[in-house]
């Protein structure tokens, strides 16, 4: 009897250490599949997180190209139909907004084109088309006629620049935006003053 009680007893004893020794597998089978998974998601946030500064990287973007050879053309539309109503205009306002319109849009040329020759966009010394069918529209009129159409094309063409500027200044990159915002106080002195000689 004291041997099978014995026998008894080892066999529990054998059976509880198996037991803690199959618990202590689970649960380190349970840490280790915990582990992986925190530092798989580690991964996949920091792969994440190197996602969005990529995408931050790219959103401060290139030189908006097409806005800055805009620009230029119309730097140079307002510099050609300024000297044309410094030349022709039969009133002192025109003659005047004239020669503004040329001096501040030729000294504007300069900062755009240093903002081409960054993005390696040709310097372009053309005028919009618009402001081609104009300046051959004005060569044909003279004396009030000519003050008038001349006011209401720079009314008209500076309201339509101011847009495209504050457009650019909110949503352009980071050099075009601040160039835009630094030509916005000029461009709309010209539209105060050109609409002072509408009335």
């Amino acid at each position: 009897m004291k041997r099978s009680t014995y026998a008894a007893a080892a066999i529990a004893v054998a059976l509880t250490a198996c037991n803690k020794q199959t618990a202590n597998n689970e649960a380190a089978a349970t840490n280790a599949a915990t582990n992986a998974a925190a530092m798989n998601a580690g991964t996949a946030n920091a792969a994440g997180g190197n996602m969005a500064m990529n995408n931050g990287a790219a959103s401060s973007g290139a030189i908006d190209t097409a806005f800055v050879t805009e620009a230029m053309k119309g730097d140079n539309s307002e510099v050609a139909l300024g000297n044309l109503a410094e030349q022709k205009g039969s009133s002192a306002g025109v003659k005047d907004l004239g020669r503004m319109l040329a001096t501040d849009h030729g000294a504007h040329k300069q900062v755009v084109a240093a903002l081409a020759q960054k993005a390696n966009v040709p310097v372009t010394n053309d005028l919009k088309d618009e402001a081609k069918a104009e300046q051959t529209k004005l060569q044909g009129l003279s004396g009030a006629a000519f003050d008038k159409e001349f006011v209401r094309a720079t009314v008209e063409d500076h309201q339509k620049d101011i847009a495209k500027y504050e457009q650019e200044a909110k949503s352009g990159d980071a050099q075009s935006a601040a160039m835009a915002k630094q030509t916005l106080p000029t461009l709309k002195k010209h539209l105060q003053t050109a609409q002072a000689l509408e009335k």
